[in-house]
């Protein structure tokens, strides 16, 4: 089991203070060094999202990562053609496509594939012609994977939000979504990761869904970071994930 770090929420702290002057010598905290802290914790890859309205995460911060960083990288962005451009530009080993709101906080479920095949094909097929390998971002839902792999996707990270935010019979039902969507996924060939809302406390649960190879988390491990430090957390996260059966 693989842990990918997102560390978009490094980059939601400083522009809180410094998005109009991302060029002082005092801009704090840096994104790049919060990849080289989670990479040290032991980080399989790094997850950053390029916003379309550049909330957070900017141009500069991703070709930082994409140079500096020796690890695989992965993109999540929205399926635009503007965000194409620039994601052929940057040539991530991954890309995932996830919806995107302005009016959201954070990504509040998954991209509707099933609904947009014609238009996310070449999108899928641009980014994989360019070397960089396609996943879609999805809730567990059947329609949802099998439309991913006609247009010709990788791999599939499946929404674990609902999973995150239930509890009793809620989270056994949304288990239940997730080990179908993760069977099925598999029997069509794709890897398949998972992401949003993941903490140690779910961890075990979270086990029950077979064929999963990679955790996406990000706002557990920069809250505990707050407390113990990035590079901590991060360990902390592998040493959990490493305890359990997957």
């Amino acid at each position: 089991m693989h842990l990918g770090v997102n560390i978009d929420h490094v980059a939601t702290l400083r522009q809180a203070r410094y998005a109009t002057m991302l060029e002082s010598h005092n801009t704090e905290p840096s994104v790049l060094e919060a990849a080289r802290a989670a990479m040290a914790g032991g980080a399989d890859s790094i997850t950053l999202h390029v916003r379309e309205d550049r909330r957070h995460m900017q141009d500069a911060d991703a070709h930082a990562v994409r140079r500096e960083i020796p690890l695989p990288l992965n993109l999540e962005m929205g399926a635009t053609p503007a965000m194409l451009e620039f994601a052929l530009g940057l040539k991530p080993d991954y890309v995932c496509l996830v919806p995107e709101r302005r009016e959201e906080i954070t990504t509040e479920g998954g991209l509707d594939v099933a609904g947009k095949v014609e238009e996310l094909r070449p999108i899928v097929e641009a980014l994989q012609a360019n070397g960089s390998k396609a996943s879609m971002f999805i809730d567990p839902d059947l329609a949802q994977v099998e439309a991913s792999a006609s247009i010709g996707a990788l791999m599939v990270e499946l929404h674990t939000g609902k999973f995150a935010n239930t509890q009793g019979q809620e989270r056994a039902a949304e288990t239940a979504r997730l080990v179908a969507a993760a069977k099925r996924a598999h029997a069509l060939g794709l890897e398949v990761h998972a992401g949003h809302g993941i903490q140690v406390a779910n961890l075990a649960e979270l086990s029950a869904v077979p064929h999963l190879t990679e955790l996406n988390i990000g706002h557990t491990l920069i809250s505990r970071a707050i407390f113990i430090g990035l590079t901590p957390a991060v360990q902390e996260m592998k040493n959990a994930i490493a305890a359990l059966q997957w």
